[in-house]
């Protein structure tokens, strides 16, 4: 299993889309939101409130 490349969630086997960049690096997203945010919008997974990035940087602030 893969996971999404914005939102960090498991993507299942069969779903999901691949993008391949120029430079040979490859983004897997588990829904067009997730790419959305990322490719057109330019936005950072950890200022996104949804994301496992967010969370999780939220949480080591708290430490």
């Amino acid at each position: 299993m893969t996971r999404c490349s914005f939102c960090r969630k498991a993507i299942e086997q069969g779903t999901g889309t691949m993008l391949v960049k120029n430079d040979g690096k490859i983004l897997f997203f588990c829904s067009s939101k997730c790419d959305k945010n990322l490719n057109k919008l330019g936005r950072e997974p950890r200022h996104t409130r949804w994301t496992g990035a967010y969370a999780k940087e939220k949480q080591e602030s708290k430490k």
